[in-house]
């Protein structure tokens, strides 16, 4: 060849599609080829391949193959001049290596694809048993089956079938072969196939008439004895059968296997019986099989064998199919197994799974399932066992809106034709997409993605699953809008009755209030009804996620209608997903932030804001806190308007702190369920002390102001106490404080004392008044003499009565005293006064620990409410609060004064330290961590679901449920949450028990 010429060769190569044109010159140059190398029409079709390399080297493989010249000179020629055997064999080879190396084993069964009769173009199960009928042995079954699915996969790639036509095509192939293994077993034991009627039921692609080029094929077997044989000898028999069936199909040879047959959709699985009379799977399916084991008889049909026994199976199984979705937690039940199916995925392989992964072929299915079983009770019409088919009739019936069914349809075809051509490549079983850049081109091209083959390939792929992903989670609600809604003319409606039967499935106790909820919201041509029916679906299905699904969405119209023409609103609906996600969250989650939300609606605008996903809502520090409240405070005409200011910035950041916990709880789409409840407990505490601070720090400086302008006379400190002071408030929790002040120089003690009374009452006063914000609750009963002493001292009248007067049990509450709002020198000063009672230098007396321990038994003893179960209760039941925090008060009394570390108001923080310091180890430390965090939690919890404080858990059903679901319960998990719960607290008595009562701790 002239350089010339091999230069417009090459070019001509690289136009047509060649990644190798070096290679491919040379295999045109060879003797096979070498008369038609410039043929235009021969380069056109290669390039036309999704592999123009792959399939010219076929080419020469089949070329070199042939058994004589003839045979060679008759496929070029009929090759060259027959453009639809162009097409589909160079589409095979380009295609699949697997069935090029079945054409090199038999070079003539490319005569297989020179013509097509008009009834071969979609041939059914009786063409493909007359391909296999000539098969005598099971190496012959082989050879016949790669056969017929060289020409299923001829019409696949040259798109005279699309990809249901495929699926089925692959379906009735399976049906063909799996009667002609029958048929061989039966011949070799008549003796058998004598003394039984055998059923075989295809199951799952199988079952369904969409079977993929190479998959299991799923089948489940029943047997019944013929006449004059006993029942055990004629099961006995079939089950000698059908194994020989599955050893003829999957047994591998040089000519490779045809496909396992898995049985194991059977009864009782890989450990029941092979094959059951009618009889015993009817008993198994009345007493046990599961949720999932209906699911799968959706696509059962019978495939091979007795025709007559077959429609009696189907006969006396199917009605149960359809009572399925009655059971109880049915949908859950559903979900869950669609959720362990993504969880079982290895992570590295979760980004390429186009089967199994989210956005894939199953979350299609699954849906699809799903609604069948709901509505297929009372529409037949539903009841296919094809996906797409039984989607169409979903469309068709009103169950799914038109235009979402022909996305996910036109999605669904997308990734089942990726999953087709994958396989094809090496007839080998995967549902991975490949990453070598090769693969990706020849898949792409496949596909008809030519321009950029790689690049367009995976936008495409994205966008399929991107789709699917989002009607998967919509697809199972949206008829519920189509039952209330002013729908547009012609659309499809679903009926009222079978809108109430899916809010019940759903857990929704009453549908009825539910549907007038969706119609209030959806009805209507507004922009606003627009909006909220494009919403709907999937917070339905959030809400559906919680406890209370009906409390969801009564808040959620709520909220819509005090905000739902507010421009902002309805954008930050729209268009932030979390938003929303958080929202439906927030809603459904208990009493406490819907409450919070509900007196100021606007505060919706914390769920979207921010880059994050929740970045709106993090707590907000206190130092931020105190400058908005004071700004307010500085704004306002009075103390009054000040305080009411403070109280609404509380109002809101208590939301935004509850909110945040309920997601982080909760989890989202986007922010998985956090794994440190610690740290849970940890943003809730400090963010409700921080914002508490805040406010008193507001209210002081508004009623100092309104009553002496700036010069109060006397400096006035606020000191936190207990669960404030060690910075580990609950929603419910009130202020625990003390006052103090020292009079201004020249002022008179009794002036200012009169002054400062006046401050603390007003501050009491005004953080009460009846309004649409929570009260605060300022409680003073740590002072000194208790309710019996004074309200307000000076820092001498703190000093005396602490030199003189001081009980242990008041140095052990001073252990959490820490100033929070007011004069911050006097609040130091406080400070250095009080440290050596609560670190003392000698550590505690015999006589104080004795006193300890007796105050401890004493409160465990009167302090209980009456019938309130112990195990339970969170603060003063064994392992509780109060356990752990003596505990660790013990410890500080007894060594903070040598251990620095000690000397902190926060009761993790102390553990931590006396586990640094040897007082504690490990296991013993992480005991008591864990209760105190769980009671917390518990604490937090059951405030937010009840609205109100609570130490115990609730005996209302739904509310335990509620409280179970924020500590990461599932449904139907309510004595599991106790159980631990009880576990847990039980060892931390044990470890507060060895440590508390030891002399030498």
């Amino acid at each position: 060849m002239t350089p010339g010429r091999r230069s417009s060769t090459f070019t001509r190569l690289l136009r047509h599609g060649f990644t190798d044109a070096t290679a491919a010159e040379r295999l045109l140059d060879t003797p096979e080829l070498a008369h038609v190398r410039d043929d235009p029409f021969l380069l056109e079709a290669l390039g036309a391949t999704a592999d123009p390399d792959l399939a010219l080297h076929g080419l020469v493989r089949l070329l070199e193959a042939q058994p004589a010249p003839d045979s060679h000179r008759e496929l070029l020629d009929t090759l060259i001049a027959a453009k639809p055997l162009r097409d589909r064999l160079l589409g095979v080879l380009g295609a699949s290596t697997a069935l090029a190396d079945h054409l090199a084993r038999h070079p003539t069964d490319w005569q297989a694809l020179v013509t097509y009769e008009p009834q071969d173009l979609h041939p059914g199960v009786t063409e493909f048993e007359r391909g296999l009928e000539d098969a005598a042995d099971p190496v012959a079954l082989r050879v016949a089956y790669r056969r017929c699915l060289l020409s299923i996969a001829a019409r696949d790639v040259c798109g005279t079938t699309d990809v249901a036509e495929t699926a089925a095509e692959l379906a009735d192939l399976a049906t063909a072969t799996l009667r002609a293994a029958l048929a061989m077993a039966q011949a070799a034991a008549p003796e058998d196939a004598a003394a039984c009627r055998l059923s075989v039921i295809g199951m799952g692609k199988c079952g369904g008439h969409e079977l993929n080029y190479v998959s299991d094929v799923d089948v489940i077997f029943v047997a019944e004895a013929t006449d004059g044989t006993d029942e055990t000898k004629a099961v006995r028999a079939a089950t000698s059968l059908a194994s020989h069936l599955m050893r003829i199909c999957s047994e591998t040879t040089v000519e490779g296997s045809i496909w396992p047959v898995d049985a194991n959709l059977r009864p009782e699985g890989r450990n029941g019986p092979l094959v059951r009379t009618l009889s015993s799977h009817v008993a198994y399916y009345q007493r046990w099989a599961k949720t999932w084991e209906f699911q799968a008889l959706l696509k059962a049909r019978p495939v091979a064998g007795d025709e007559n026994l077959g429609q009696e199976y189907l006969a006396a199984l199917h009605p149960l199919v359809w009572q399925a979705a009655d059971r109880d937690n049915f949908v859950a039940d559903v979900q869950k197994m669609r959720r362990r199916v993504v969880d079982n995925i290895p992570p590295t392989e979760v980004d390429r799974e186009l089967k199994l992964g989210p956005g894939g072929l199953r979350d299609v299915e699954f849906a699809v399932q799903l609604l069948q079983l709901v509505h297929g009770r009372t529409d037949p019409t539903l009841r296919s066992g094809t996906t797409l088919d039984a989607l169409e009739a979903l469309a068709a019936g009103g169950y799914v809106g038109r235009e979402d069914a022909a996305r996910l349809d036109e999605a669904y075809r997308f990734l089942r034709t990726m999953e087709h051509r994958i396989q094809l490549y090496r007839l080998r079983r995967t549902h991975l997409v490949p990453t070598a850049e090769e693969d990706l081109r020849r898949l792409g091209r496949s596909l008809g993605l030519r321009a950029n083959p790689v690049t367009e390939l995976n936008r495409e792929w994205k966008r399929h699953a991107g789709v699917v992903r989002r009607l998967h989670e919509k697809l199972f609600y949206r008829p519920l809008l189509d039952a209330v809604a002013q729908l547009a003319p012609g659309e499809a409606r679903l009926r009222p009755e079978a809108a109430r039967e899916r809010l019940v499935a759903l857990g929704y106790a009453d549908p009825a209030a539910a549907l007038r909820h969706l119609e209030a919201l959806a009805s209507g041509v507004t922009r606003k009804a627009a909006i909220q029916r494009t919403l709907l679906p999937v917070l339905l299905g959030w809400f559906a996620d919680s406890a209370d699904p009906d409390a969801g969405l009564l808040n959620f119209r709520k909220v819509s209608d005090a905000l739902g023409k507010t421009p902002w609103y309805l954008r930050l609906l729209r268009d932030e997903g979390a938003a929303a996600e958080n929202l439906a969250r927030v809603l459904s989650a208990g009493r406490l932030a819907p409450d919070l939300l509900m007196r100021a609606p606007e505060a919706v605008a914390l769920l979207g804001d921010g880059d994050g996903a929740a970045s709106g809502l993090t707590p907000r520090g206190r130092t931020a806190l105190e400058q908005e409240i004071l700004a307010a405070v500085g704004r306002a005409e009075n103390a009054e308007q000040g305080v009411t200011a403070a109280r609404g910035v509380r109002r809101r950041e208590l939301f935004r702190t509850a909110a945040a916990d309920i997601v982080a709880s909760y989890g989202t789409e986007t922010t998985p369920v956090q794994a440190d409840q610690g740290a849970l407990v940890d943003l809730v505490g400090g963010a409700v002390s921080d914002l508490t601070a805040a406010t008193l720090a507001g209210t002081l400086r508004a009623v100092v102001r309104a009553g002496w302008g700036d010069t109060l006379p006397t400096r006035f400190a606020v000191i936190g106490m207990g669960r404030f002071g060690g910075h580990e408030l609950g929603y419910g929790s009130d202020a625990d404080v003390l006052f103090v002040h020292e009079p201004q120089d020249g002022v008179d003690e009794q002036e200012a004392t009169a002054a400062a009374n006046k401050v603390v009452g007003e501050m009491r006063r005004l953080l009460q008044l009846p309004s649409a914000d929570p009260p605060l609750l300022i409680d003073a009963d740590l002072r000194p003499e208790g309710k019996s002493g004074p309200l307000v001292r000076t820092l001498k009248s703190y000093a005396a009565y602490y030199r003189r007067w001081s009980l242990v049990w008041e140095s052990q509450a001073l252990l959490r005293a820490e100033p929070f709002a007011g004069d911050a020198d006097l609040g130091r000063r406080f400070v250095e006064l009080i440290d050596p009672l609560r670190y003392p230098a000698r550590g505690l007396s015999e006589d104080s620990v004795r006193e300890i321990r007796r105050l401890k038994a004493r409160m465990e003893s009167e302090r209980l409410p009456r019938g309130a179960d112990p195990r339970l209760h969170t603060k003063l039941g064994p392992g509780g609060l109060s356990d752990v925090e003596w505990t660790v008060q013990l410890l500080q009394l007894r060594h903070a004064h040598e251990i620095p570390g000690l000397r902190t108001t926060r009761t993790r923080a102390a553990l931590a330290a006396a586990r640094e310091a040897g007082l504690l180890g490990e296991e013993e430390t992480a005991t008591l961590d864990e209760a105190w965090v769980l009671a917390t939690r518990v604490r937090n919890a059951v405030m937010l679901v009840r609205g109100r404080a609570g130490d115990t858990f609730p005996t209302q059903p739904r509310e335990l449920a509620a409280v179970g679901r924020y500590l990461g319960y599932g449904e139907g998990h309510v004595g599991d949450m106790l159980d631990a719960y009880g576990r847990t607290t039980r060892k931390a008595r044990t470890v507060m028990e060895e440590l508390f009562y030891d002399d030498e701790a």
